[in-house]
């Protein structure tokens, strides 16, 4: 892919958690990325930024900042805190239009579209989840995502655009939100002293974590991948207990054991106890598979939270990203 700086990228909420790690990804490997989000956030070095919301935004100014890219990143989405209409708002409409407005430059740009392993719905313990899998999601959240990854794969496959979708697992690492199970552990984690210990609600429930640093790489990847129209799940590719990642989390913190009391208590998962996605055609068609390991990213998780200064998300919750 060389490293000249001729490549253009575009990445759509590209000051978000996982936005953020794609940028410094594709500037890493030659591309001049520009961030569009709808408010300034802390600069990500040798990244331009617009400020611009694409889901109410004239259609021309997507197009105008979209018309010299050769890739467009779509990793802008409403967390699981979002409420139906906002959620509407940023997985369907914004789709569209990015869709309309990529099809109609003459460059014609890669779109890679970031979609969620919870479109797949809940599925029996024990389930890999393949590309082929059934989607039956039953929350707003994979829902919308679905409908928006839908229409990136029909806009494909009507040959308007050249895209695909990169179906995710839960996202962890440097960054991770507090609004997260995970980030909202080391957010505690953070206030746990001697006066005022931990009490940790955990599920018996085992999901498939991904470090945000491997989903940035398979967005690179991706971008100059000859697969369009396909859907490809990016995971680790296995099932962790809850309760292992958070007290992998805790001994990443060193708060003593004695300071975390476990509690015993029902936090149901909206999204099922069960997500691992089977990733053997992203390594195929790509190359692509998980290089950090998930030890190893809780630590960056935890060394990261010393320096967020983030405002306080809704309460932590065990699903989505």
């Amino acid at each position: 892919m060389g490293h000249i700086r001729d490549r253009q990228a575009v990445v759509i909420g590209g000051t978000g958690f996982i936005g953020r790690h794609i940028c410094r990804a594709l500037s890493k490997r030659g591309y001049q990325a520009l961030a569009i989000a709808r408010k300034p956030a802390e600069p990500i070095p040798g990244v331009d930024f617009l400020e611009l919301d694409a889901v109410s935004a004239p259609s021309e100014d997507i197009v105008r900042a979209a018309q010299s890219a050769d890739l467009v990143v779509n990793a802008a989405g409403d967390s699981w805190e979002g409420d139906e209409a906002s959620m509407t708002a940023s997985h369907i409409p914004l789709v569209d239009r990015l869709v309309d407005a990529v099809a109609t430059l003459p460059r014609r740009p890669r779109l890679v579209h970031l979609g969620s392993v919870h479109e797949y719905g809940p599925v029996p313990d024990g389930t890999a989840i393949a590309e082929d899998h059934p989607t039956a999601p039953r929350t707003p959240y994979a829902r919308t995502k679905l409908v928006g990854s839908r229409i990136v794969l029909g806009a494909a496959d009507a040959g308007r655009i050249d895209g695909c979708v990169l179906r995710v697992t839960n996202v962890c690492g440097p960054g991770t939100p507090r609004g997260s199970f995970l980030g909202g552990l080391a957010h505690r984690l953070r206030h746990t002293t001697e006066d005022a210990p931990l009490a940790v609600t955990l599920v018996d429930d085992r999901r498939d974590f991904i470090d945000v640093r491997d989903v940035a790489e398979a967005v690179v990847l991706a971008a100059s991948s000859p697969v369009t129209g396909r859907v490809l799940n990016i995971g680790q590719g296995d099932a962790f207990s809850m309760r292992e990642l958070a007290w992998l989390l805790i001994a990443a913190s060193q708060v003593p054991d004695r300071l975390v009391r476990e509690e015993s208590g029902a936090v149901h998962s909206k999204g099922g106890s069960w997500t691992q996605a089977d990733i053997r055609l992203a390594r195929r068609l790509m190359g692509w598979s998980p290089k950090v390991a998930l030890k190893e990213s809780l630590h960056d998780l935890w060394a990261a939270s010393a320096t967020s200064s983030r405002p306080a998300a809704a309460a932590a919750r065990t699903e989505g990203h």
